[in-house]
């Protein structure tokens, strides 16, 4: 975020999607990761009895 904001300025768009970026997306993803673990049980394939087909 220094980076952006002392190569293009402070009131720049690139230093405010900089920003946007690590305090807003990166949270979310964390977010969504953790809701996508906790429903992981939704997703497995359930074992196949020999002899019948699915």
């Amino acid at each position: 975020m220094a980076t952006a904001i002392s190569l293009f300025g402070f009131h720049s768009g690139a230093a405010l999607a900089t920003v946007v970026g690590v305090l807003i997306e990166v949270p979310v993803m964390l977010l969504v990761v953790g809701v996508v673990n906790r429903s992981q049980h939704w997703y497995e394939a359930k074992p196949s009895v020999k002899g019948q087909r699915v």
